[in-house]
């Protein structure tokens, strides 16, 4: 289909043709910097047939740096974003009042690494600054957003490893998460914690005494509080007080009413914080995710046979899924507040403990075999689940020598839960189903190389950034897969039965950086062509937000160093979801309304609630390396590092398609390698920039006038003269 054009659309268009014939826009000589940077030449589009948005690329900053986690957590203020930049442990300023060609203008620097950030409406800046050792407590610093120079106004002390920060939303307070990791030889574990800073009503910093600490000690044995069975406490202890202060790890804070909800990972649980009084009152555990159920199946094997298909998503009775969510959000529905967690798993390796371990090693060094009784012990082959990495400490029989169930880390998966952890719906096996239709040649691929099935014996897609937002009237989930790369949209109208809208990458998996940047002649220029990768954190902006008038995205790339901004159509609306006269972009750029998701598959309310089920672990990137030269990831710090699985690489099939750049055959019309996307309902394929090709040729030919004229004049002014 061709949606219609607004005026601001019209306007970027006869303003990017002005600027590529040369002439000014405002006064001002266009710059070096291209339009779309970063952009690739077809960003993978699928939707659902009957789907109300659509996303596209706007434009990108980039740092041109490569797997350093040079963008990570972006917030926004009117027309600037910030964003984190820990690679240089500083924060982005960047202008995007001209969405496609954001541009950094200063960056704040603090003491120590910056984590996260967060603005209240009134320019108030809160930054989470991790100490140089970061068992070491941490500190949050204010600055004035409104101010082009962001001045620091202060800052305050709050626990060990701040990792994320948010503001409630009347302003009132700062959230902390304090994750409180263990040093990475496993020599202390620091208490984890939630700090509650009083705002003040101006724009101006607290006190130290406005610092308030939400802990664990009325959960450590003989405390006021219990601790539910089911909360995973696991590992060393090297300090031999508050083990379960030390041992959870508050990972992100979202806010529902007078109550924070944090996620801990690790702990496959979330806490729930009484803001006022600052206090731990509850935490909520998760359960497991019962891969045997229909529609919860995974690819497990990075492996397959040569006669089996290549996306092979199978069900397997006994395998359990630990949800152990990363980043959590809220929304409201009738009256009723919901948590909507993305369910990403993460895994401890610090020193010499590693709580995960691939399938086919279980009953040696050390670990307890499958049991002969399991429904799981003749599947235990690298076809099936022999190459999958589980969590050691669970699963085990009531004896502890060997296995009755296997637990996976993470759920590939998002979740909504109520506010008291009861599982209302959780989207299943629809993130495997739904990108091996859009990119089925390098499905479960890495995101700092271009493979087949590299992540398929880890987690999958790996959800990690989430946020909520309203396009319309319809309230949608946005879920980034930190590997694979993308975005996929979920409508929520339904708590109970969230429904596939949209998949958007600008990825071109034609290009494999990790293999191809040490003999780059332009190392640059090479990454910007691999489009964003490592999707890190998403800030979602309304259309009274953003600069084009309708609703955006802004993207946080850790692996990439882009932030990107994506526009949201309102197709429900035309196409456009807002009328700014200011704004200067086309909002549809490179969206593509291309069918083929199946938007029931794998949703199941019921999926992995168990109420025995033991609460898990978190898992990690790092994955056990084992003798065949397997994937081995390291965790630096708060962040997850992925590095690229070398028996991946052996994979002949998956390095044929990296070589080969072969062009995906997807259902979803969708190219790997940068090949045409299918037609549209219309049989017209969009335009790259969404916009109408008749307005172009209309604007070509004005400005084909303008310069006739202003040669025109020119010849007459010499034969006057």
């Amino acid at each position: 289909m061709t949606i219609p054009l607004s005026a601001k659309t019209l306007t970027a268009s006869a303003a990017a043709l002005l600027l590529a014939t040369g002439f000014t826009v405002g006064g001002t000589a266009p710059g070096t910097s291209t339009a779309h940077a970063a952009e690739v030449d077809d960003p993978i589009s699928s939707s659902a047939s009957d789907a109300q948005i659509e996303m596209g690329f706007l434009g990108s900053h980039e740092t041109g740096q490569f797997d350093e986690s040079a963008a990570e957590i972006t917030a926004v203020h009117g027309d600037t974003v910030f964003t984190v930049n820990a690679q240089a442990a500083t924060v982005d300023v960047i202008d995007a009042s001209d969405p496609t060609n954001p541009q950094k203008v200063s960056e704040i620097k603090g003491t120590g690494v910056a984590n996260s950030i967060s603005i209240r409406e009134d320019g108030l800046g809160v930054i989470a600054l991790e100490a140089d050792d970061k068992t070491q407590p941490g500190t949050v610093m204010f600055f004035d957003a409104n101010d082009p120079e962001a001045d620091i106004l202060g800052e305050v002390p709050v626990g060990s490893l701040p990792d994320m920060v948010t503001v409630t939303p009347d302003g009132s307070h700062a959230l902390v998460a304090n994750e409180g990791e263990p040093a990475d030889d496993f020599s202390t574990d620091p208490e984890g914690s939630v700090s509650v800073i009083d705002l003040p009503a101006e724009v101006a910093a607290p006190s130290d005494s406005d610092v308030h600490t939400a802990d664990f000690h009325e959960f450590e044995e003989g405390g006021a509080k219990t601790l539910p069975e089911d909360v995973r406490i696991f590992g060393p202890q090297p300090e031999e007080d508050l083990p379960i202060s030390r041992n959870l790890e508050p990972e992100y804070i979202t806010v529902a009413g007078d109550r924070a909800y944090a996620t801990l990972q690790e702990a496959n649980a979330i806490a729930v914080v009484d803001i006022a009084s600052a206090s731990v009152e509850e935490i909520l555990p998760l359960g497991l995710k019962d891969h045997g159920q229909a529609g919860n199946g995974l690819d497990a094997s990075d492996r397959d046979p040569e006669d089996v298909p290549t996306v092979n998503i199978t069900e397997y009775e006994g395998l359990k899924g630990a949800y152990m969510p990363d980043t959590i959000s809220t929304f409201t529905s009738g009256g009723t507040d919901y948590l909507v967690t993305a369910n990403e798993g993460d895994s401890r390796e610090w020193g010499d403990f590693v709580d995960a371990a691939r399938v086919k090693d279980l009953g040696e060094d050390g670990l307890a075999p499958v049991c002969e009784t399991s429904p799981l012990a003749d599947r235990l082959g690298d076809a099936d689940l022999g190459r999958l990495n589980i969590i050691t400490d669970l699963g085990l029989n009531d004896a502890g020598d060997c296995y009755e169930e296997l637990v996976a880390f993470g759920a590939r998966s998002f979740s909504v839960w109520t506010t008291d952890g009861k599982l209302v719906a959780d989207s299943g096996d629809e993130f495997e189903k739904l990108t091996a239709e859009a990119v089925p040649e390098f499905f479960n691929s890495n995101h700092s190389e271009s493979n087949l099935e590299g992540r398929s014996d880890d987690k999958g897609p790996e959800p990690e950034a989430l946020t909520i937002g309203e396009v319309g009237e319809t309230t949608y989930a946005f879920v980034g897969f930190e590997r694979i790369g993308g975005i996929a949209a979920f409508d929520l109208s339904d708590p109970s039965a969230p429904k596939f809208a949209t998949y958007f990458n600008n990825r071109a998996f034609s290009v494999s950086v990790e293999d191809e940047i040490e003999d780059a002649s332009d190392p640059a220029a090479l990454l910007a062509s691999a489009g964003d990768l490592g999707p890190e954190g998403i800030t979602f902006l309304g259309s009274d937000e953003s600069p084009t008038g309708e609703a955006a995205l802004v993207v946080g790339n850790e692996v990439s160093g882009t932030t990107s901004l994506y526009s949201v159509a309102d197709l429900a609306n035309g196409g456009d979801d807002g009328d700014d006269e200011n704004a200067g972009t086309d909002e549809d750029a490179g969206a593509d309304e291309n069918a083929g998701a199946d938007e029931n598959a794998g949703t199941d309310q019921d999926a992995g609630a168990d109420d025995n089920a033991g609460a898990d672990d978190n898992a990690t990137e790092d994955a056990q390396v084992d003798a065949a030269g397997s994937e081995s990831d390291s965790e630096s710090g708060a962040n997850d590092s992925a590095r690229a699985d070398a028996g991946s690489e052996a994979d002949s099939r998956a390095d044929g398609a990296v070589a080969d750049g072969a062009e995906s055959d997807s259902e979803a019309g969708s190219s790997a390698d940068g090949s045409e996307a299918s037609s549209d309902g219309d049989g017209d394929p969009l335009p790259r920039t969404g916009a109408d090709l008749g307005q172009y040729l209309i604007l070509g030919g004005i400005a084909v006038g303008l310069i006739a004229i202003g040669t025109a004049a020119y010849f007459f002014a010499r034969r006057r003269s």
